[in-house]
């Protein structure tokens, strides 16, 4: 293994664990219970909706680091994106209680899985030595989430936006991990699924970046890529 890498950053979300089911399912089944009228098309009008209101809020990031105002402005940043999409989709008059009650869903690692090899590479990975971190613009529900799935003690570090006060893709989220480490940028590779916000905002910071593409959708491009996490050890060999 190159001696250069010192520590091994992890975005969260559909890296480390995903979603049981969609995330479109998700809000259109409990939507549903509260009064929203589905039609045909509703998870894939749901779904677009999504991405378009993701594009259009601003960064999750906030001033105020006392905890109990910051998860108020993490949870009103979400009650924006969501009420963005159900007012296009379709606005209905339980909407208020279908929000508290989704917000703790995510809450709830139930809702969560990981995937098949996490457990096992971040075991291997802590044996070779390696310091692990996540960064992630998930809010604070993460702590939660990595408790509940059993991981949370695999890590070093947890990086969120809301408390390093920036959002991937900016380079000061990835600095701020870098310094609970007291390593350099090169010293450290950062691996997650989203082009943008991982694999150039690491690169920006310094990093060397790993794109995770389990279903080989991106296109090739001059970025490493692996298909699964444990994909990571012929890599991390190659890295100089």
């Amino acid at each position: 293994m190159s001696a250069s890498i010192r520590v091994v950053f992890f975005d969260a979300a559909d890296t480390l664990f995903h979603v049981q089911g969609s995330v479109g399912e998700i809000y259109l089944q409990h939507a549903v219970k509260f009064g929203f009228l589905q039609k045909s098309d509703s998870l894939a009008a749901i779904t677009l909706a999504f991405r378009r209101a993701f594009r259009e809020a601003p960064p999750p990031v906030f001033a105020t680091m006392d905890p109990v105002r910051l998860k108020q402005s993490e949870r009103l940043w979400w009650f924006d994106i969501v009420h963005n999409v159900f007012y296009r989709v379709g606005m209905f008059e339980r909407f208020d209680e279908f929000f508290d009650h989704v917000f703790r869903v995510f809450e709830d690692h139930g809702s969560w899985c990981l995937f098949p090899e996490t457990v096992s590479t971040l075991a291997r990975l802590k044996a070779q030595g390696l310091e692990l971190g996540v960064i992630s613009n998930f809010d604070s529900r993460l702590f939660g989430v990595l408790r509940g799935l059993g991981i949370a003690e695999a890590f070093d570090t947890v990086t969120i936006s809301s408390l390093a006060q920036a959002a991937k893709p900016a380079p000061q989220i990835f600095l701020s991990a870098l310094e609970k480490h007291a390593v350099d940028p090169e010293e450290a590779l950062h691996v997650g699924d989203s082009l943008r916000e991982d694999v150039e905002g690491g690169r920006k910071a310094g990093l060397h970046v790993a794109l995770i593409d389990r279903e080989g959708n991106e296109q090739p491009g001059d970025v490493l890529r692996i298909r699964s996490l444990d994909e990571l050890f012929p890599l991390l060999n190659r890295i100089e």
